[in-house]
């Protein structure tokens, strides 16, 4: 497609030795009433020894609050001691010491509740938190006072982001230092803290950072994750599952919390319930999702599907011939108990910490989750792409050339993700596409500028994306491998999501990076989404990712997002979809760049009057005749 030619410590936390004990298995609270008289079952302790503590959450008038909610204990000197989170309102800790605490209380739905509690002088440890709903977070002065920060510290918290996004911890360290005096109380500058910390090897001090993100931020999408992961490594799969499970809850469609309830299930001895999480997580992350293969074969041998097992592990190591630990259990996948969860935690391995940073100016990875859909829509997949291909056809068969006013916006991103200079460029463009032989295409495209010659900035000049339909091609389609996701809801109607991505066995011919205008070119595996218009079947939107990095020419990443549009021909009574705007974001050479291109005045070569593009509506689209 494109030719060209820490050491920062919070006060709270320091000297503290992470102790996270997440009593979270489904526990039955004691038959009790809320006194503090002992009962049998609960209390039948030393007086003076350790006890377990029962908390019971309450909403106003004494409602029960059936949402989950965190409970942090912390010892009067301000050292850190347990947490937990409520199933329908109540949590125990076992074995707590007798001293003085703070318990806090944190939900999503509730105001932040803070109180002292002196177990040394209660003979029964029950105690009832009631909560009061949380005040409007709209409020102006909040939101005001939040403005202030941001705008004093956006710019060292995307330095920090960037830096650490690249693996460079070291870079990260005093633009953390600097925002963090800045919003010290901000989710996402603790979970950086938490990722620099990491980065480090320093896992103790990480998870601190986490649970301090997860007080402020209860729903803290990417805390949850890192905190699970890093428990599962450690064989903590109980405190794991339920975390894993509440990111699960924000994010039903990302792979990773998935891929993490599979391996603490199967730490846990669950096999049905670790292949189910498994599959899901294969099927929502793809290949990018290939790690977690080990740990469905894992789980398929613990229900007794050796069979399958055998060929999910096979299918594993032929993609990944490094890897002697899938190889080992290859060799005969009777494990003994004792080892299942030794099994998940190596194999599992989704991703250090900081992969799970995003870039503060590539969108997101399509793999990272999947778009919403309709999931009670029934798609036949082979229906779907033989009709799209049928207009990929008709696009071929209707169109020798056209021509085109393209307008590109430039920005040239620096290493910290901001933008460093933007320039605009506008062109008379011309397509011409033609056939050479069954599936394979000549596209050629002239750009031309009154007055003055085609520059492109840093000399990369973007081409190829009027055919990337042609991914849909009768001929071309059989290249990737493409799976439904379902039907969504998209600005023209209902559309087909689909999932693609290049087969490893078949020929790439859809882009590629040449160096110079006469130089070697560098076929580049693309995966990512279309949208199918459900009644025309026409493209109406992609967006792609690379498959893998392209290390021979420094191709690092590549983004594309293009947007299609109805266009009308009328002397030739001809409509065609054509690109109305495509986004282009690669990181090539050490070069980050992100462009806009804006298409209209769309011109058919032998057709004099000028067409405008349009989005599509209601009214034109209707089923084409078969």
């Amino acid at each position: 497609m494109l030719s060209c030619s820490l050491k920062y410590s919070l006060c709270l936390f320091a000297l503290t030795l992470l102790s996270l004990r997440v009593e979270l298995q489904a526990q039955q609270r004691p038959q009790s009433t809320l006194s503090d008289s002992p009962t049998t079952s609960n209390y039948g302790q030393s007086k003076t020894g350790p006890k377990d503590l029962d908390i019971n959450i309450k909403g106003p008038n004494g409602t029960r609050v059936e949402e989950m909610t965190m409970v942090i204990l912390t010892k009067a000197t301000g050292q850190f001691y347990r947490q937990g989170v409520t199933r329908s309102g109540y949590i125990r800790f076992k074995n707590v010491a007798r001293a003085e605490y703070i318990i806090e209380v944190v939900g999503v739905s509730y105001q932040l509740v803070v109180r002292p509690l002196d177990v040394k002088r209660k003979s029964a440890m029950e105690v009832t938190v009631e909560l009061t709903p949380a005040v409007n977070v709209n409020d102006a002065a909040a939101l005001a006072e939040r403005a202030v920060l941001s705008r004093k510290a956006h710019e060292e918290l995307r330095r920090a982001t960037e830096a650490l996004h690249a693996k460079t911890p070291a870079k990260a360290r005093s633009h953390l230092e600097a925002v963090y005096r800045l919003a010290p109380n901000d989710g996402d500058v603790n979970y950086l803290f938490g990722v620099y910390s990491s980065e480090l090897n320093d896992w103790e001090q990480a998870k601190l950072y986490w649970i301090k993100t997860l007080r402020l931020e209860p729903k803290h999408f990417r805390s949850l994750l890192s905190l699970s992961e890093r428990l599962v490594s450690e064989h903590k799969s109980g405190e794991a599952l339920t975390l894993a499970q509440i990111a699960v809850e924000v994010e039903p469609t990302s792979w990773r919390g998935h891929a993490i309830l599979a391996s603490a299930y199967l730490q846990q001895g669950s096999g049905r319930e670790a292949v189910f999480e498994a599959e899901r997580a294969l099927e929502l992350g793809h290949q990018q999702a290939a790690n977690v293969e080990p740990v469905l074969a894992t789980a398929l041998a613990k229900v007794g599907d050796s069979e399958r097992a055998d060929n999910v592990l096979q299918t594993y190591i032929r993609n990944h011939p490094a890897d002697a630990t899938a190889k080992k259990y290859l060799a005969g996948l009777q494990l003994p108990a004792q080892t299942t969860g030794e099994t998940a935690a190596l194999s599992l391995l989704i991703a250090t910490s900081s992969s799970l940073v995003p870039s503060t100016w590539l969108p997101p990875d399509v793999d990272e989750k999947v778009p919403p859909v309709e999931s009670a829509s029934a798609c036949v997949i082979d229906a779907v792409i033989q009709k799209a291909g049928q207009r990929v056809l008709e696009f071929v068969g209707n169109v020798d050339r056209f021509t085109a006013t393209e307008s590109i916006t430039h920005q040239s991103i620096t290493k910290w993700g901001s933008v460093s200079y933007t320039e605009t460029h506008l062109f008379d463009y011309l397509a011409a596409i033609s056939e050479v032989r069954p599936g394979l295409f000549d596209v050629e495209e002239y750009r031309t500028r009154h007055a003055s010659p085609v520059e492109f900035p840093d000399g990369v000049e973007t081409r190829g994306l009027p055919s990337m339909a042609l991914l849909f091609h009768p001929k071309i389609s059989d290249n990737y491998e493409i799976t439904c996701e379902g039907m969504t809801r998209l600005s023209g109607g209902p559309a087909w999501q689909l999932h693609f991505r290049q087969r490893p066995d078949k020929p790439n011919i859809m882009r590629s990076y040449r160096v110079g205008m006469n130089g070697p070119a560098f076929p580049v595996a693309l995966r990512g989404r279309a949208w199918i218009a459900a009644d025309t079947y026409q493209v109406v939107r992609m967006e792609t990712d690379l498959v893998t990095p392209v290390p021979e020419i420094r191709l690092v990443a590549d983004h594309t997002a293009i947007e299609y549009g109805l266009v009308r021909f009328r002397e030739r009574q001809v409509e065609m979809w054509l690109p109305l705007t495509a986004e282009v974001y690669y990181d090539w050479r050490g070069h980050r760049t992100h462009r806009r291109h804006t298409f209209n005045n769309y011109l058919l070569f032998s057709v004099d009057e000028k067409q405008q593009i349009s989005p599509p509506k209601a009214a034109d689209l209707l089923p084409a005749k078969e």
